[in-house]
């Protein structure tokens, strides 16, 4: 299950460059062999730093180039790294004497710009953080950030008027007009102009919904007084997002017109314009970027449940599980997100070797919530990870029960997973049943046309229109080297054996490291007559851990040389 918190899609945002946070130029170490690094220990802590930083270790990368810092006080570069470490690792206190440093060095660098303006906000000094965010450099992602920084900073001077100006969208900015829109909406329900704030979020609604957008606007219906509008609106939402776990509609509605606004103040204003560039930059990729972001807006706002699900995402992806499953455990029990968060606790403690931990909080979980599917959906997935497929179909057949009897939209996903289930605990004929069904409900879905076209393929039945499943699915899929691999296998079944090795070639040139596929592309080469490079694909199939029912047949393959499986026709 991955984490869906943006407002809209963007093109990338390349992280180097979007605050001044990555150097200019590499600290002097690098070209003197440790002058100005405070000697030997500067120069190790500084290359333990930099080595730890590569390898997506911000906690250690932090440690080690303060301590470099600490030694060169006067190396800019090197104390701007400490200083985005320290934002990324949330130790803003100790971050800002740098920050002041910094800027006394160069008044415009971005960074140290925008902590020192979120924390004068924060201090209630707003005529100081309105002048540091005016300075901000107006290019990259500045261009975005500064005026939803200044127009917060003009609400919590009591300037609605001066605020929504500054959100106007201009040409510059018109890929985040959405962005720019729900903050015009939030303010200006603030300033209790209710019909304005309704047309600044039906503009913010007008592409993608995501789950902040939804449950600003759902609940401003709502205080409104326009109930079926909000119902409708939550239901869009779990029809486009087949889940509950961060946003339950049903749970919103209950409040009546006495649900909160997600924003009360303007400092909570300018702790979700953090979340939002978080969001941002993540869906680029930089994902230590948007750790920083995510830390700013908790320093603003600690009991921001979105923004801590961020934290504890990327602190998952350092692999740093046991810090990423306490901020799970934070994350307040009444909150939306509270539910989404137990799950992804799960995941890590599965992650962690702890299985049997990680189904115990999920069934916690599930008799908690007698009415939601998804703690039993994620217990059929972890089971299936761990191969338990017979257990697995089970869980599913409860996911489905339960979504049906809560009145959900069917959902292809319950069926795609248990057809998975299934089909690998040898119950064909109801994952057959399970895969027409998820096509029926998402007719062009690419893992189920390859997962269905390949099984049928590879039983030797349905061979063409099998086929025809998995050309649609490389159609959407071109570069997926298991698709590819389906299509190449396809073609071997049906006796093909030129188109299967061009396929074959081009899935291996894609997936190098899969097993099956380096078979495959075996078996393809035998028939062709390419004897010495079908051995070669298969010796190397047997390097990359093959699964225990492959390993017989390679052996004999290799040693024998005895001929693959016949073609089906």
């Amino acid at each position: 299950m991955v984490i869906s918190v943006g407002r809209l899609s963007c093109i990338a945002l390349v992280a180097a460059a979007l605050l001044g946070c990555a150097p200019r130029s590499a600290p002097q170490a690098e070209a003197t062999g440790g002058i100005g690094l405070g000697g030997e220990g500067g120069l190790g802590a500084y290359l333990a730093g930099r080595y730890a930083q590569s390898h997506g270790d911000t906690r250690s990368a932090a440690e080690f180039l303060l301590n470099a810092a600490r030694r060169d006080p006067d190396n800019t570069d090197l104390q701007q790294r400490a200083f985005s470490l320290l934002l990324a690792e949330g130790r803003l206190d100790e971050a800002m004497p740098i920050a002041e440093r910094l800027l006394i060095i160069d008044g415009d660098s971005a960074l140290p710009l925008l902590a020192a303006g979120l924390r004068d906000a924060r201090d209630g000094r707003l005529a100081a953080a309105e002048k540091r965010f005016a300075a901000l450099p107006q290019k990259g992602i500045n261009g975005f950030l500064g005026p939803l920084l200044l127009a917060w900073t003009r609400q919590a001077q009591n300037d609605p008027d001066g605020a929504l100006k500054l959100l106007k969208p201009r040409s510059e900015t018109a890929s985040f007009a959405p962005i720019y829109e729900f903050h015009a909406g939030l303010i200006a329900e603030m300033a209790g102009r209710l019909q304005p704030a309704e047309g600044h979020y039906a503009a913010a609604l007008a592409g993608q919904t995501s789950v902040r957008t939804v449950e600003a606007v759902g609940g401003f219906f709502q205080r409104t007084g326009r109930m079926e509008a909000a119902a409708q609106l939550y239901q869009r939402y779990h029809v486009e997002h087949n889940d509950r776990s961060l946003l339950d509609g049903r749970r919103q509605m209950a409040a009546g017109a006495a649900v909160a606004r997600v924003v009360s103040d303007p400092i909570q204003g300018l702790a979700e314009v953090m979340f939002d560039t978080a969001s941002l930059v993540r869906q680029g990729n930089a994902h230590d970027l948007a750790l920083v972001f995510s830390r700013l807006a908790l320093g603003l706002r600690p009991d921001f449940p979105l923004a801590q699900l961020l934290v504890a995402d990327t602190l998952g992806r350092q692999r740093r599980l046991a810090e990423a499953n306490a901020i799970y455990r934070a994350i307040d029990g009444n909150s939306q997100a509270a539910e989404f968060a137990r799950l992804r606790l799960a995941f890590n403690l599965d992650e962690a070797g702890d299985t049997d931990g990680a189904l115990s909080e999920l069934r916690r979980l599930a008799n908690a919530r007698p009415d939601a599917f998804e703690p039993v959906l994620s217990r059929g997935d972890i089971l299936r990870r761990h191969k338990r497929y017979a257990e697995a179909a089970e869980a599913y057949d409860q996911a489905i029960e339960r979504a049906a009897r809560s009145g959900e939209p069917p959902n292809w996903t319950l069926h795609y997973a248990r057809g998975m289930a299934l089909e690998r605990s040898r119950q064909w004929a109801r994952a057959e049943a399970d895969f027409k069904e998820a096509l029926r409900l998402k007719p062009d879905q690419p893992d189920v046309l390859n997962y269905l076209g390949y099984s049928w393929v590879d039983q030797g039945v349905n061979l063409d229109e099998g086929r025809k499943l998995i050309e649609r699915a490389v159609q959407q899929r071109p570069n997926d080297g298991a698709i590819v691999d389906s299509l190449g296998w396809a073609f071997y079944r049906t006796g093909d054996f030129q188109a299967a090795v061009k396929h074959l070639e081009r899935a291996v040139e894609l997936k190098p490291e899969d097993p099956t596929i380096n078979e495959h592309l075996g078996d393809a080469l035998w028939r062709v007559g390419r004897v010495d490079e079908a051995r070669f694909q298969w010796n190397r199939a047997m390097s990359l851990d093959p699964e225990p029912e492959q390993i017989e047949a390679l052996r004999e393959k290799i040693s024998t040389g005895r001929l693959p499986a016949a073609p089906a026709r």
